[in-house]
């Protein structure tokens, strides 16, 4: 179960409305309360690894259901670090993005201006970090992956079905 994705995902069919789909993965989880944690809005389940057994890598399973023909739901899981984790990444992503971006169109102008392109250093240089920055949520999705796993099997184990991740 390794994926070269960010936070990877699957989609799949259960042949049940979403009220019901939700009632059939909730009851499950909170059979096995002590693997995992479940929380449940409406069209959503949330199923987390036990806080005794959370690590700063820990994943999450985010299911969103929806309604399709016919009484069957489609429900599109998501894999994805504690959500203080996520947003560090992603405001990181965004720092880095944006100061590339504009230290990149600052070099080319030098560039084009035959001036010195210092400006492209600092382009490069956020280009290395971004890729530092993937590598290290590949790192900690390699971590998180028994316990990816245990979410995924729990899941699997309440809808009764093997699901491809993508």
């Amino acid at each position: 179960m390794s994926s070269f994705r960010l936070r990877p995902r699957f989609s799949h069919m259960i042949d049940l409305d979403v009220e019901a789909a939700v009632e059939l993965i909730t009851h499950y989880a909170r059979e096995h309360a002590d693997r995992c944690e479940v929380k449940s809005f409406p069209g959503f389940v949330s199923l987390h690894v036990v806080e005794k057994d959370t690590q700063y890598w820990s994943p999450r399973l985010s299911l969103s259901l929806e309604p399709e023909d016919e009484g069957k739901t489609r429900v599109i899981g998501t894999y994805g670090p504690n959500t203080n984790v996520w947003a560090a990444f992603l405001y990181g992503y965004m720092l880095v993005g944006s100061v590339g971006l504009f230290s990149g169109i600052l070099g080319a102008c030098q560039f084009w201006l035959g001036m010195q392109a210092w400006g492209l250093w600092i382009a490069t240089l956020m280009v290395l970090i971004a890729v530092g920055m993937y590598l290290t949520a590949q790192f900690g999705q390699k971590i998180g992956a028994q316990q990816t796993f245990l979410l995924h099997q729990i899941y699997e184990s309440a809808v009764g079905q093997s699901v491809e991740i993508g």
